[in-house]
């Protein structure tokens, strides 16, 4: 069986204040339950609609995750669990032999155009 939770108590414990409370609408999903789906998809990289339903709704677990990084609830989270918040602000090179593109993108068959 699956470990449905990725914050232990401890974890759970220093990110709780950060999160929203007194929210109004309907009755609202488990935070916790809904963090670790969140963190589950991110790992893993599927498609928000591949969530396992353990987690909850998908919709939820995506709407959640949207509003929270609109409202920089997780630059908080990240500082409660690391002790920083998770942005750098230094340079950075990005490796074009990791950034994929389509076989076509460099442009369309039979070189250069003719028409200039």
């Amino acid at each position: 069986m699956r470990k449905l939770y990725w914050l232990d108590d401890e974890g759970w414990a220093r990110i709780e204040p950060h999160l929203p409370r007194g929210r109004r609408g309907a009755r609202r999903v488990d935070d916790r339950r809904v963090i670790s789906g969140i963190v589950h998809m991110l790992q893993s990289g599927a498609r928000w609609r591949d969530c396992p339903a353990e987690y909850g709704p998908y919709t939820t677990i995506y709407n959640r995750f949207n509003r929270w990084s609109r409202q920089g609830i997780w630059t908080g989270i990240f500082k409660a669990l690391t002790g920083h918040t998770g942005i750098w602000t230094g340079e950075a090179a990005i490796d074009s032999t990791s950034v994929k593109a389509h076989r076509s993108a460099a442009g369309a068959k039979g070189g250069p155009s003719s028409r200039a």
